[in-house]
């Protein structure tokens, strides 16, 4: 059900369905996170996210947009991402590819190759076209033939799309400062069609996290509201709130596997402090029981498989491998 703005009180449970290829999960909120969503969605500043991997960071932007019923649309950068990627893309592949069929045909005049071959017949919509203008981001997809992106059921338009703009530390400065420009604008030049303009009825909330890998501008990070994901660092508090995850991924598993893996986990992340490598997550928390609960329902022999799996899932650098 659509919603301006998140109700939801802190340590709610919002079970994330399985949706556009991502599995179904669970995302534990907290006050924090409520708190900062609804000022990025008053303010209409883009929410960044920063810190380790593996602390929820994307998740939050799926959670959010399950509890406010808004479509999410995702792009994942990396360093060869462009501002432009953010907005549209250019399948040059195909435009190639057509140009070479029309040069094997003799009967094809001067107008229909300028047509055949117009840049805006492979023009494809990128996640702020989706959330400016879902309308004829969605036309020019249909002539296009593409996917598009998944939506909740009985979404329309102008419930708005959640925009989550992944690892944004990976590209280049000059990508998150494009971003911004678009976001700040409301509209961006497409070749070969009008502009595509913000709907101010459908205002977008953008989620952009950042792994910390490398500094962001300021000009960026002045005009963005920021929220910072971390796991406890005091031990007894770590193991529970990864058991509280835990229990919330895998509600039939025992209490003493919960437990135990989220004490290996503590135990690793313990050997990594003070250094310069990533220690063990969320992530890799949920992945470790995941793996115990597909393979052994008894709980003594989850207990006996954790134990020889561990590593597999923590254990990330050569000289953590003797326990």
């Amino acid at each position: 059900m659509y919603q301006s703005r998140l109700t939801l009180a802190p340590g709610s449970t919002i079970e994330l369905p399985a949706r556009g290829g991502m599995t179904t999960s669970w995302h534990i909120i907290d006050d924090d996170s409520i708190l900062a969503i609804n000022a990025a969605l008053a303010t209409g500043r883009p929410l960044l996210v920063r810190g380790e991997p593996g602390t929820g960071k994307s998740q939050l932007a799926r959670a959010a947009a399950e509890s406010i019923g808004r479509a999410l649309v995702s792009h994942t950068v990396d360093s060869r991402t462009e501002t432009r990627d953010l907005l549209w893309s250019v399948d040059a592949v195909a435009r190639l590819a057509e140009a070479q069929l029309v040069g094997a045909l003799r009967d094809v005049n001067e107008k229909a190759l300028r047509e055949r071959l117009a840049i805006q017949r492979f023009v494809h919509p990128g996640p702020l076209w989706w959330a400016f203008d879902w309308e004829s981001a969605e036309q020019q997809a249909a002539a296009l033939q593409l996917v598009v992106p998944p939506k909740p059921d009985g979404w329309k338009a102008e419930n708005g799309v959640v925009v989550l703009v992944d690892e944004i530390d990976k590209a280049d400065p000059s990508v998150p400062n494009g971003l911004l420009d678009a976001f700040g604008h409301g509209r961006f030049e497409v070749p070969g069609r009008d502009p595509v303009v913000m709907n101010p009825k459908a205002r977008p909330l953008v989620v952009v996290t950042t792994n910390e890998e490398r500094a962001l501008p300021d000009a960026f990070l002045r005009r963005c509201l920021v929220l910072p994901l971390s796991l406890p660092k005091d031990r007894a508090e770590l193991i529970a709130t990864l058991c509280a995850r835990g229990r919330a991924h895998f509600s039939k598993m025992g209490e003493e596997v919960i437990q135990k893996a989220a004490e290996l986990l503590a135990d690793d992340r313990e050997k990594l402090r003070n250094t310069d490598r990533c220690p063990p997550g969320l992530a890799e928390y949920i992945d470790l029981l995941r793996a115990v609960s597909e393979q052994e329902s008894s709980q003594k022999k989850q207990l006996a498989l954790l134990a020889r799996i561990a590593k597999f899932a923590l254990q990330k650098h050569p000289d953590l491998w003797e326990r």
